[in-house]
């Protein structure tokens, strides 16, 4: 069963708000290109679970306004959605989802100026939503945008950077996933009025979830296959992230060597012996036990909230997020 659908969310609703944001906006020209380019890039669609975080993070609060939170859901989005852009021209993928990445089709410049419009105009649009919801804690657009720009700066600064530490490999994931992830619940439960110890257990939940994704979306760099990926398998490592499975191939000597090899000129053909080995080493095990360490992580924390009903929403995005192979 969809995951939207087990947690009983009509994600229609958020899609429908984030067009409302763009089509209401005077600063985009009706039929315009630009206009284009945000509904399209809405319109492609995704697993949207940074929306359904928000909206299960308010069902720990006792006065949820409906309106405010799916207004919060769709900026989550927004922001999630702009940083993919951001990545794809960061990593020069050629493909989001198997369709072309949107600088391919009009060209990085525009592309970047679309991503900084869907980042930039949550924040004046929803600031009444950030008042209501930020309980005297910097904003939601604030603190996600914020942490989204230092996790895209540490993935370019590390490119290639085989000396990479596990401490900061797992810097890096919180700032590029975990934490949008886990304020997503927060500030859902904040918009709805639940208290701070809740809102930090909310929180530190979420980013045990967004590390488990991060990891096994590492992973998928490996497993998955071209058209499961919407991209060459390999494309991680072609180029120059340090991923979790790399991090441990490199404990060993002899792929050590083959990996540091690795450079922004290296072709995709020329690695897949590599891939091949690191699939038949232990790292891709080692990498997959993490993973689910910060999952059962995750669900000690949901069991602690056996008191609030939807703590049963918590366990089941750790069922999914363990289960699918997504």
């Amino acid at each position: 069963m969809e995951l939207h659908k087990t947690l009983g969310i009509d994600l229609r609703r958020v899609e429908r708000e984030m067009k409302r944001i763009v089509k209401y906006d005077n600063d985009v020209p009706p039929n315009s290109e630009l206009e284009r380019s945000l509904l399209q890039t809405i319109e492609a669609g995704g697993k949207r679970l940074r929306p359904m975080l928000v909206i299960v993070g308010s069902r720990f609060g006792p006065r949820a306004d409906d309106n405010r939170i799916v207004q919060l859901a769709a900026a989550a989005e927004f922001i999630h959605t702009a940083s993919l852009i951001h990545d794809d021209l960061i990593d020069r993928s050629p493909l989001r989802r198997g369709e072309p990445s949107l600088h391919t089709l009009i060209g990085p410049a525009k592309a970047v100026y679309v991503g900084n419009y869907m980042s930039a105009r949550v924040v004046e649009l929803l600031s009444q939503a950030d008042e209501q919801a930020g309980g005297g804690r910097e904003s939601f657009t604030a603190v996600a945008t914020a942490e989204l720009c230092l996790g895209e700066y540490e993935q370019l600064e590390h490119a290639y950077d085989y000396s990479l530490s596990l401490d900061d490999y797992l810097l890096k994931s919180k700032h590029k996933t975990a934490h949008l992830m886990a304020v997503s619940l927060e500030f859902g439960a904040r918009a709805a009025g639940a208290d701070e110890d809740l809102c930090r257990s909310l929180y530190a939940f979420g980013e045990h979830l967004g590390l488990s994704f991060q990891i096994r979306d590492d992973l998928l760099d490996f497993t998955a296959s071209e058209q499961q990926l919407g991209k060459p398998a390999g494309s991680d490592l072609l180029g120059g992230q340090v991923t979790l499975p790399v991090l441990y191939a490199l404990e060993d000597p002899a792929l050590a060597a083959e990996i540091r090899a690795v450079g922004p000129h290296t072709r995709p053909e020329d690695i897949r012996p590599l891939l091949d080995a690191i699939r038949a080493s232990g790292a891709l095990r080692r990498a997959e036990e993490f993973c689910r360490a910060e999952l059962e992580l995750a669900r000690r924390i949901a069991l602690s909230l056996g008191g609030h009903p939807a703590h049963a929403d918590l366990l089941s995005l750790a069922d999914y997020f363990g289960g699918r192979k997504y």
